[in-house]
């Protein structure tokens, strides 16, 4: 182990990522551990969703930065809770009639809806792994089924025996009164039925490993062990013996499972370890301010925003502010792009690597910089050319492109090119039918004569800046009540939205005699309606 780590002491970048890594380095510090085990939870019951990617894609970063603080080894468990029994019929499934009639049942031991695997947790877990490594991430699979039925949770299932008592004590107070009368934190497989049974214990006995109950229907007694798969867990307790069996070191949950974190943690506490290090991050909301949901399937799904940007976007969203509730939705993606670039952009000119570590950037890509040299246009900007020369393809938008950089292309311009296709995208579907365009008063009227005007008297070839600079001179020279509100002008009447990027940006990009052009439409526009 590194002196660093020994004597706890570590330089952490003002980053959170770094800040979360801290606590697992100095809980390694104490304890005398030589690696750390980050887990990620899922469940199977649905499809993996963006909420999946953030919550790997976050502890990643954690697991990263703890690197850097250390040196020490790693892992990344993704464990899938497969093993629990189906409670409802997810909404965004096919053959939900064949699935209804297994309820209750281990989600491996359910047909899977699909017909393309064994089961329909082995469905889910297939698409949990080919999305993870969709993304690179550095992880192992771990399946609950696999670990119950390999006796890998044997010893810790025997503890839980052992401290029946202890347990019930911290979860029967958090329960109703009808609840508790039935509770049992372990769960038998009915060995005639294969239902995960909800019953109370008649009996148990820690040393033989066993546990009596009685089937409620039939009044059937049984006896069964605890190990080999037999039985599993409440979740709840399920997650304490999870971190106590394993050594978990650290695990982040959303921010509508802190009292179950409360409760877990005590409850592993019982067993006899300390509780992992955690992180509560807020939820997503989707465009109704409603939590997104797996088996609802509603919000945004990650292949909705790969259509409209790169992956690198979604990680910056990702990184942002993570115990802070964010809107997942469509308009979002614009923001989180232009976001990026500008971070990518400033970690090219970071040569001290603490003030790397602190840019989003270094996390989203490992510790490295962007394999790509950024883009020179924003993709606001392109959005707003596409909506002005209404583009169906990316080649409309590349003949301004040029015109504006005449050695640009795709293989220069690796990450614009990418970004022209998604703008071309996100244009069709959300910026084109949103339009609405708005009529100048008389004081925008005679503004928008006098830029025209300014404009053409300007040289062709005018900076983006000396073009923002004459735009704001315009503004001035007429009686608005602040500038703002002549850029918001601009953006409703010439391009019928309401915000947009730099105009003098915009018209470097577009043209001076096309800008003129199309401010002479826009007038011309509301004198035919009169």
């Amino acid at each position: 182990m590194s002196e660093t780590v020994r004597n706890s002491v570590f330089a952490v970048p003002k980053a959170w990522p770094f800040e979360e890594a801290a606590k697992v380095a100095h809980r390694l510090a104490a304890s005398g551990k030589a690696q750390a085990l980050f887990e990620t939870g899922y469940g199977p019951s649905g499809l993996p969703h963006i909420g999946t990617f953030g919550e790997v894609a976050r502890t990643t970063w954690v697991r990263n930065a703890f690197t850097v603080l250390t040196g020490l080894p790693s892992r990344l468990l993704a464990f899938s809770d497969d093993m629990d029994g189906l409670r409802k019929v997810p909404d965004n499934v096919p053959n939900k009639d064949m699935l209804a009639q297994h309820l209750g049942r281990p989600l491996t031991r359910i047909p899977d809806p699909f017909g393309t695997h064994d089961s329909f947790g082995a469905h889910n877990n297939a698409r949990l792994r080919a999305f993870l490594d969709r993304f690179g991430f550095e992880y192992e699979f771990a399946s609950s089924t696999d670990y119950y039925a390999s006796g890998r949770f044997d010893a810790a299932l025997v503890r839980i025996l052992e401290c029946y008592d202890q347990v019930m004590q911290v979860i029967l107070p958090t329960l109703g009164p009808d609840r508790r009368a039935t509770y049992s934190p372990i769960l038998p497989l009915h060995p005639k039925t294969g239902i995960v049974m909800q019953v109370p214990m008649e009996g148990r006995d820690a040393v033989a490993g066993t546990v009596v109950w009685r089937d409620p229907d039939s009044g059937e007694r049984f006896e069964t062990s605890v190990k080999g798969g037999a039985c599993k867990l409440q979740w709840k307790a399920d997650w304490a013996m999870r971190w106590y069996a394993l050594g978990v070191d650290y695990e982040m949950s959303g921010k509508d499972l802190i009292d179950s974190v409360k409760l877990s943690s005590r409850i592993c506490r019982v067993l006899g370890a300390p509780p992992p290090e955690t992180l509560t991050y807020e939820l997503f909301l989707d465009e109704h301010a409603q939590k997104i949901s797996k088996s609802k399937g509603n919000g945004l799904s990650v292949d909705d925003w790969l259509r409209y940007a790169p992956p690198e976007s979604l990680a910056q969203f990702m990184y942002n502010q993570p115990q802070r509730a964010k809107r997942l939705y469509f308009d979002a993606i614009p923001r989180a792009v232009d976001e990026y670039i500008a971070n990518a952009e400033k970690a090219r000119a970071q040569s001290i690597l603490a003030e790397r570590q602190t840019n989003p950037t270094w996390h989203i890509h490992g510790g490295a910089l962007p394999n790509h040299a950024g883009s020179p246009l924003s993709f606001a900007m392109l959005l707003n050319l596409a909506s002005v020369v209404n583009a169906d393809t990316p080649d409309i938008l590349w003949g301004f492109i040029r015109r504006y950089m005449p050695n640009a292309s795709a293989e220069t311009e690796p990450l614009l090119a990418r970004l022209v296709d998604h703008a071309i995208a996100y244009y069709q579907d959300f910026v084109r039918p949103a339009k609405r365009f708005r009529d100048p008063d008389e004081v925008e009227r005679t503004a928008l004569a006098d830029l025209a005007d300014t404009l053409a008297a300007l040289p062709s070839d005018s900076s983006a800046e000396a073009i923002q600079t004459a735009v704001y001179e315009v503004g001035k020279r007429h009686p608005f009540a602040e500038l703002r509100a002549w850029f918001a002008c601009l953006y409703q009447v010439l391009l019928g939205q309401q915000e947009g990027p730099r105009f003098g940006g915009f018209v470097a990009l577009y043209g001076i005699p096309e800008t003129i052009a199309l401010i002479h439409s826009a007038l011309s526009r509301q004198a035919n309606a009169a």
